[in-house]
């Protein structure tokens, strides 16, 4: 305690913490749970890097919050990053890399035997990752805590979204280039693209909202239109075409937010800004949203009265800099800060 009453958030930080905060898990109000893990990824590898990235950039960030005082004394703190994953994930990863160009050359009918057996295996070791993910989040918040999904690519937060359902139904307000709503992409059970689709087996999940969709397929435009609303989409084009003819971004936010329930789960895929913010993220796509458009929205969700339950922030992938980490630092920084306002933290 000694350590948090003598901090000065006018110096540097401590090293070695995220945000350079005083923190420990024990003493933190939020939990980032980080998941180095990147196996499915069907485009550009390295996500499975941003946890390490994005806690080695955190001490970069100023503490002070727009019409959030005192932001830093929320308390948060990372979980340990888990090697035994994170060498699995590695290992893996070479096995899929196979596994994909095996697919994107024709799918050989002479290897299918040994590729199917590969898959089986990939999908085994990603199905005990969801049972890790969601038996880590339960620990936490049993403890108390409000817990960040910190990962890795977009399946990894599969686990945690089942274990914030088990508390109570909510709905997710998913922040994504892609709209994630694919049945096993590539034949991966749990596929970074397939985080929605999987999200919404469960009935605890009773709405999806999506904005910045910008690259999607008929099977997952198919799906949107065939959910009765339970799936809601603001593509990127349609607010940008708003934009042009003179709707601003905050009546634009009250529209989104119309569509969410009382609880809400944030899901924020860096790809879904600007991909100038995020070059090196596994899959970007031309368009999207700037940071501070983001920003807004979730502050206008917790200014709506909604109650925000949990959220993951995914697809970080570090470069030859800091630069997409920083982006990654700042968003998370925020996103524990509105966490913190909705939950009465603060």
């Amino acid at each position: 305690m000694s350590q948090i009453n003598d901090f000065d958030p006018n110096s540097v930080g401590v090293k070695g913490t995220l945000f350079g905060l005083p923190y420990t898990t024990e003493n933190a109000q939020i939990v980032v749970i980080p998941i180095p893990w990147d196996v499915t990824v069907s485009y550009n590898a390295g996500a499975a890097q941003g946890p390490k990235a994005i806690l080695e950039a955190s001490t970069q960030i100023d503490y002070e919050v727009p019409g959030i005082p005192n932001a830093w004394k929320l308390g948060v703190a990372m979980a340990e990053i888990p090697e035994v994953w994170e060498s699995l994930g590695r290992s893996l990863r070479v096995k899929s890399e196979i596994y994909i160009e095996w697919l994107e050359a024709g799918s050989d009918e002479a290897l299918k035997d040994e590729m199917d057996e590969r898959l089986a295996q990939i999908n085994a070791e990603c199905t005990q990752l969801m049972r890790y993910v969601e038996q880590e989040t339960e620990y936490w918040r049993q403890q108390g805590k409000m817990t960040i999904l910190l990962g890795g690519d977009h399946s990894t937060p599969l686990g945690h979204m089942l274990a914030c359902a088990k508390e109570g139904e909510f709905g997710i307000l998913q922040i994504d280039a892609h709209a994630d709503l694919r049945k096993a992409y590539e034949g991966f059970d749990y596929s970074h693209a397939s985080i929605m689709f999987n999200a919404l087996q469960s009935s605890k999940i009773n709405k999806l909202v999506q904005v910045g969709v910008r690259d999607y397929c008929e099977e997952e435009k198919n799906y949107i239109d065939a959910s009765d609303k339970r799936v809601v989409t603001f593509f990127d084009q349609d607010i940008k075409e708003a934009q042009y003819k003179g709707k601003t971004w905050s009546e634009q936010c009250t529209e989104i937010i119309k569509e969410l329930p009382d609880k809400v789960y944030i899901s924020f895929d860096i790809d879904g800004l600007d991909p100038k913010l995020c070059p090196n993220t596994g899959t970007p796509v031309p368009g999207g949203l700037e940071l501070d458009q983001v920003n807004y929205l979730i502050k206008e969700v917790v200014k709506s009265g909604r109650k925000i339950v949990g959220a993951d922030l995914t697809e970080v992938s570090p470069g030859i800099d800091e630069w997409d980490a920083n982006v990654g630092a700042r968003a998370l920084y925020r996103l524990t800060s509105l966490i913190g306002v909705s939950q009465n933290m603060l």
